[in-house]
């Protein structure tokens, strides 16, 4: 310190970096809290279908036809109570090819199906794969937490990885 400086500046200068601080990592905490809320939000719709199947019609769903977004096929029942269906819709993706046969769950009053078993709920918790890795990024250059981002990118690669490998 330098002696014609008086102590109070470097005090002041102290309080402002750990205020400067504090905020920095309570905007990151609450940004990457909010991405990872997105990401379990955005996937739960999807997997309490998957997940919660007691009192759910199950079937499987030979796909038929896929046009646009969607595809369509008739639907066998498995379970007690369900009954068979003409045409269910099963949204379109990579790993829904004409002529497969899929195990779904209905969705609770709607012709929605979505897939149930490993593949399925691995595939319905894509979103946070998705969230996990841009909340690493997050977590390594706003809260500078390396660890816990390299633990949150690895979760959701892995994440990413295994659902692309179980819907093939």
């Amino acid at each position: 310190m330098i002696p014609a400086m008086p102590a109070t500046v470097t005090t002041a200068r102290q309080v402002s970096v750990s205020a400067l601080r504090l905020g920095r990592v309570a905007a990151m905490g609450t940004v990457a809290a909010l991405i990872l809320f997105a990401g379990v939000w955005g996937s739960w719709g999807s997997a309490q279908h998957v997940m919660l199947t007691k009192g759910r019609e199950t079937g499987t769903v030979r796909v038929t036809r896929c046009a646009g977004g969607t595809c369509t096929g008739p639907f066998t029942p498995i379970s007690e109570g369900s009954r068979a269906r003409a045409r269910v819709e099963l949204t379109k993706s990579v790993a829904v090819r004409q002529g497969q046969t899929y195990d779904v769950v209905l969705k609770p009053g709607t012709s929605d199906a979505v897939r149930s078993g490993p593949a399925g709920i691995l595939y319905a918790w894509v979103p946070l794969g998705g969230a996990l890795l841009l909340a690493s990024v997050v977590v390594a250059g706003g809260l500078r937490l390396t660890r816990a981002a390299w633990v949150l990118g690895l979760l959701g690669a892995v994440l990413l990885t295994s659902a692309f490998l179980a819907v093939q």
